[in-house]
């Protein structure tokens, strides 16, 4: 059922509700556009004697979009840890005495006891994620947990307090 007719049909049928659910599944039409016209574009390399229905086409677009969404997400964790690992400090945009007061009594006072221990491990030794889990015994996926949550907390509380 994959000849250029039967695609048509297919299309005209079904192309209104995968688009929607496209859009409903990545907040962006033109990206949902996209990849309804890339599973539109897959039936023609698909065999003959394969018969494509309605749901088939609905969970073509639903795997599509969260195949996209889980590589988008999959990209910003590495870019994430990537300029967690090489960050580069300019020393014009140090913090004055007295925030960085407040941010080590936000440390003491605010973050979990292993949070603090990978805090002092990336920050005041400059170990790297790897030698970090391994000091601590946990994962490199724990320790960037750990790192990113002290992170959010002490943000959190220095624009709460200006």
């Amino acid at each position: 059922m994959t000849n250029r007719n039967d695609i048509e049909q297919l299309f005209k049928a079904h192309y209104a509700q995968m688009r929607r659910l496209a859009v409903v599944l990545l907040h962006d039409d033109d990206l949902a556009r996209d990849i309804v016209h890339d599973v539109f574009a897959s039936l023609l390399d698909a065999p003959l004697e394969v018969t494509i229905t309605g749901g088939y086409l609905i969970r073509a677009v639903k795997n599509r979009c969260l195949n996209h969404i889980r590589d988008c997400e999959i990209h910003q964790r590495i870019a994430n840890r990537y300029f967690l690992e090489n960050e580069e400090y300019d020393t014009e945009d140090w913090p004055d005495e007295e925030t960085i007061a407040r941010i080590y009594s936000l440390i003491k006072s605010e973050i979990s006891p292993q949070a603090r221990r990978v805090m002092e491990l990336r920050f005041s030794e400059g170990l790297p994620f790897g030698r970090i889990a391994a000091t601590m015994g946990i994962s490199e996926t724990a320790v960037y947990r750990h790192l990113s949550h002290a992170l959010k907390i002490i943000r959190k509380k220095l624009n709460e307090n200006g």
